[in-house]
């Protein structure tokens, strides 16, 4: 029987805590969105403005429910772990955080967004080289079936249209913190090599052109209170529309997660990774300038 895998979390601020560690070990969690093999042994709890105290006690009384420790300690959080997950919802907190983890040498999954900005996110693939530390990060919204279907079904698009939500940021880019959903889907369908982005926004929201240098060309809507994903992927030959299936994406990137701690291989890289943060920030640059910006790597 393969070893356990013990996991630390660090963050409390984003309901990922609590959603991964139901599939890890909640004992009432459902057979079909169970994730097997890994232990969530402690979680580091700390205040950003994504979470007032009543919520992170909530959330506090619920881990310990399912016998995982909550402390404030960095180093005690991480005391035994084999691996860690960082899940902070307030990307500019990643880097920091990060360093402190690739300095202990353990793979590390790191939650959507990568970081605040490309610089923050290149460096922390950087103090990840450095440091030798295997990490990956990435969105839900990369594992869902109907968008891996579509993906099969037009093997090379040259348009797509991709929607989401736009939710609100209680601190920094909105667009980078909840655009990276939608740009994860376009990522997952486009592949990497988008060299600018152009954004409008409006009463709904903001959408968002991002042009390729080979002529293809992906439109990402981000649409304000309408908690929808799906998008359509075209070539010269098809058009197929896809919806998300909302209810198992936990337990893909879960078990996408599992393997990665075990194996250190995944079905994406940090590369993949880097144009998604790329592009969002370029996207947020050009919501602020009004002007085409480009896409930096």
């Amino acid at each position: 029987m393969a070893k356990e895998i013990k996991v630390a979390l660090v963050g409390l601020d984003t309901s990922h805590t609590i959603e991964f560690a139901r599939r890890i070990q909640a004992p009432d969690c459902p057979a079909d969105q169970k994730v097997s093999g890994l232990c969530v042994t402690a979680c580091l709890r700390f205040s950003t403005p994504f979470q007032n105290e009543d919520g992170l006690n909530a959330r506090q009384k619920q881990l310990e429910a399912w016998g995982i420790r909550v402390t404030t300690d960095f180093d005690d959080a991480v005391k035994g772990c084999d691996a860690i997950m960082l899940e902070i919802n307030d990307a500019s907190y990643h880097l920091g955080y990060f360093k402190k983890c690739a300095a202990l040498g353990k793979p590390v999954f790191l939650d959507k967004p990568l970081a605040d900005n490309i610089e923050n996110g290149l460096e922390i693939v950087r103090l990840a080289k450095e440091n030798k530390v295997n990490v990956i990060s990435a969105s839900s919204l990369r594992f869902d079936a109907n968008l891996i279907k579509t993906c099969t079904e037009v093997l090379k698009p040259t348009q797509a249209n991709i929607y989401g939500p736009l939710g609100i940021a209680p601190a920094g880019s909105s667009v980078v913190w909840y655009g990276v959903h939608a740009f994860e889907m376009l990522e997952r369908a486009m592949g990497r090599g988008a060299a600018c982005v152009t954004v409008r926004a409006d009463g709904a929201g903001v959408v968002a052109i991002v042009d390729y240098p080979d002529k293809r060309r992906g439109v990402v809507e981000l649409t304000k209170g309408v908690w929808l994903y799906g998008g359509t992927l075209r070539n010269s030959e098809v058009a197929v529309s896809y919806s998300v299936e909302s209810g198992s994406l936990y337990t893909r990137i879960m078990r996408e997660i599992e393997k990665f701690f075990r194996t250190g291989e995944a079905s994406f890289n940090i590369d993949d990774t880097v144009e998604v943060m790329a592009m969002l920030d370029a996207a947020e640059r050009s919501l602020q300038s009004g002007k085409t910006e480009t896409v930096y790597r």
